[in-house]
C-alpha cells in the first residue's frame, strides 16, 4: 500500500508540475487599458468585500486578476466577488463527481467484478465481467486469485486454457473529454476492466549484457504486455517509471488478463496464454463475484488527495451506466451531470462533461461550487489537508487555478471557493487559503 500511495503522489506531482503556468508564457493575455480598468475595479471591490483580509499579501496579488472570483462563508456572513460568473473549474469538478457517487451508492458501497467458468470437452475458459471497478490494484487481484483457486478446486479444476474478458459495461474505445495523448498516468483511458488504473510501473535493467524490463513494485508481477509496451516506448531510464498503457483498449485488457494469470499461477494453477473478448451467456457458470475490499469512501479519499483522473472518470461512467443503462459513454456522462445537478440544485447555466475536470469546456461558478460544498459537508473528512486548518480540492490546468473546501473556525468548518482563470504564481491558491484560515483564527 505504501508503494501505491507513492505512485499516486508521484503522478499527482508530475501532473501539477507539467501544468503549472510559467511566467512570460506565450499565451499570456495582453494587458490592455480596458483590462487595467477591470483590475482597478476588482481591487476596489475585493477590498470592500473582504476588508482587512484584502490587505494580506496573497489577497493583494489576487486583486490583480481580471478573470477570478470567490465566495467565502465567514463568521460575519458570506463574502462574494464575481461569485455568479462561470469559470473553468478544473479538478474541483471531482467534488461533484464524489458528491453524486456518495448520494447514489453510499460511502460503504463496494464495486464488483464477476467471474464465470465454461467447461468443454477440450478446455476450461475463465471469463471476467467488469463493471468499472476503479481500484483493481495488484493487492486486490491477489485476493481474487486466492478465492478463485478455492472455487476452482471445488470443481476439481487446476488448469485454465483461456481468459475471456467481457467489457461491455463501457462503450469500447471511449475517450473522455479533455484526455490528452501522452504516456502520463493521469491520461490513462477508462475501461470496464482495468488493472492498476490502466498503468504499469516498470524500470530498465541490464543483465548479462542485455536490456530487460522488470516490474518496479514487489507486489506486481511483470507481464509480457508491460515489457513489450515499455520497450516500444523506448524506456531509457533505470529509474522506476509509471506510464499509462496507451489508447488501445486491447493492450490494456491483455495486460489485465496476463496479470490475473500471473496471480493465479502464484496460487499453483496453470494458465494458458489465450486472451479473447467474450460475453456472458448461458454456457458460462457463475464462479465468483468479488466485492472490492475498499469501500466507496476508501476509493474517493485517494482520488481527492492525488487528484486521480482515472478514478473520477470511472465513477462518472458507472453513475451514467446505472442511470441510463450500459454501455456507459461520454454522452451519457454529460447527460447525467446535466440532469442530476439540475434536480439537486436547480442549476441552469453550467456545463460538466467529464468526471475528472479535464475538459476546458466545463463551466461552474463559485456560487455553484459553494452549494456543492454545503452538500458535501458530511463527507469533508475525505478531503486532503492542503494547509493548516484547511481541507480542500484543488484544480489545475494551464491558465486555471482553483481551490474549494473548508477552513476551520472555532468548532465548525466553513466553506470557501477560489477560482482563477488566468496565469498566476503557482500555488497562490494555497497561500490565499492559508491567509484566510489564519485571519479568522485570530
Amino acid at each position: 500500500m505504501h508503494l501505491l500511495r507513492k505512485f499516486l503522489l508521484m503522478a499527482a506531482l508530475f501532473f501539477a508540475a507539467s501544468i503549472a503556468p510559467a511566467s512570460g508564457a506565450q499565451n499570456a493575455p495582453v494587458n490592455t487599458a480596458a483590462q487595467q480598468n477591470e483590475k482597478a475595479n476588482a481591487e476596489q471591490n475585493v477590498q470592500s468585500v473582504l476588508g482587512r483580509l484584502a490587505q494580506q499579501p496573497a489577497w493583494q496579488h489576487f486583486q490583480s486578476f481580471a478573470e477570478a472570483g470567490f465566495v467565502i462563508d465567514t463568521p460575519q456572513g458570506i463574502k462574494r466577488f464575481n461569485a455568479g460568473q462561470a469559470f473553468v473549474p478544473a479538478s474541483t469538478t471531482k467534488l461533484i463527481t464524489a458528491l453524486l457517487a456518495l448520494r447514489h451508492w453510499g460511502d460503504a458501497y463496494r464495486f464488483k467484478t464477476e467471474f464465470y467458468i465454461k467447461r468443454t470437452a477440450t478446455q476450461n475458459i475463465l471469463l471476467v465481467k467488469g463493471f468499472g471497478d476503479p481500484f483493481l490494484v495488484s493487492e486486490e487481484l491477489a485476493l481474487i486469485a486466492q478465492q478463485l483457486k478455492q472455487n476452482l478446486m471445488q470443481l476439481q479444476i487446476s488448469h485454465i486454457d483461456a481468459i475471456y474478458l467481457d467489457d461491455s459495461f463501457y462503450q469500447s474505445d471511449l475517450i473522455m473529454p479533455g484526455t490528452l495523448w501522452s504516456d502520463n498516468p493521469y491520461d490513462a483511458i477508462p475501461s470496464a476492466i482495468a488493472a492498476n488504473f490502466n498503468t504499469i510501473n516498470v524500470k530498465r535493467v541490464s543483465r548479462q549484457g542485455s536490456i530487460e524490463i522488470i516490474s518496479a513494485e514487489a507486489q506486481t508481477p511483470i507481464t509480457q504486455t508491460a515489457q513489450q509496451f515499455a520497450l516500444t516506448h523506448k524506456l531509457k531510464s533505470s529509474k522506476a517509471l509509471r506510464i499509462n498503457l496507451g489508447q488501445d483498449l486491447s493492450v490494456n485488457q491483455r495486460h489485465f488478463a496476463e496479470l490475473l494469470a500471473a496471480f493465479l499461477q502464484q496460487e499453483s494453477l496453470t494458465v494458458g496464454q489465450t486472451v479473447a473478448n467474450g460475453v456472458v451467456d448461458n454456457t458460462f457458470q457463475p464462479l465468483y463475484s468479488h466485492d472490492n475490499s475498499r469501500t466507496l469512501a476508501d476509493v474517493i479519499e485517494p482520488m481527492m488527495k492525488y487528484s486521480t483522473n482515472f478514478i473520477a472518470n470511472q465513477l462518472a461512467l458507472n453513475l451514467a451506466a446505472d442511470q441510463f443503462g450500459a454501455p456507459a459513454n461520454p454522452k451519457k456522462v454529460a447527460k447525467l451531470y446535466q440532469q442530476a445537478l439540475q434536480q439537486l440544485f436547480g442549476w441552469q447555466d453550467f456545463l460538466v462533461e467529464d468526471g475528472a475536470g479535464l475538459s476546458r469546456q466545463n463551466r461552474l461558478s463559485p456560487d455553484q461550487l459553494l452549494e456543492v460544498l454545503q452538500a458535501f459537508k458530511p463527507w469533508r473528512y475525505l478531503l486532503p489537508q492542503v494547509e493548516n486548518h484547511v481541507v480542500a480540492k484543488s484544480g489545475s490546468l494551464i491558465g486555471v487555478s482553483t481551490l474549494a473546501g473548508f477552513y476551520q473556525y472555532k468548532n465548525t468548518s466553513l466553506p470557501f471557493v477560489i477560482m482563477i482563470n488566468e496565469q498566476g504564481p503557482y500555488r497562490l491558491r494555497n497561500r490565499l487559503a492559508r491567509e484566510l484560515a489564519e485571519f479568522y483564527r485570530r
